[in-house]
């Protein structure tokens, strides 16, 4: 997809090269790697925060909308609702068409 780009404020993009180790049994990409690599990306996103802070998964759905079969998956993640103690995130995983969307609820949290 080739972006200028892959991360600003409130938004990143990610890519991972498909191996065997991420497909299933029939060759696709497994419903965990999607998962993972929806959930990591929202919490790179969201990292609207100030010094001190970090950001914490605290629910995530994701829907599978098709197979994912392909050589890489790309990740655009953009963040719907930045809040003082909750940011909601929505993700794409695409490999040529979208192939699962997750919406991810980060906590804001203070380091000790």
């Amino acid at each position: 997809m080739g972006y200028a780009d892959p991360l600003g404020e409130g938004w990143c993009q990610t890519e991972l090269e498909v191996g065997e180790q991420h497909q299933q049994q029939d060759g696709f990409v497994h419903a965990g790697v999607q998962a993972t690599m929806a959930d990591h990306s929202a919490g790179t996103a969201a990292t609207l925060i100030g010094p001190g802070q970090y950001v914490l998964t605290v629910e995530f759905k994701i829907n599978l909308l098709r197979p994912a079969r392909g050589e890489r998956l790309n990740c655009r993640v953009q963040v719907l609702k930045p809040g003082k103690s909750l940011i909601v995130v929505e993700s794409e995983v695409y490999t040529q068409k979208l192939v699962s969307k997750a919406t991810v609820t980060v906590a804001v949290l203070e380091k000790p």
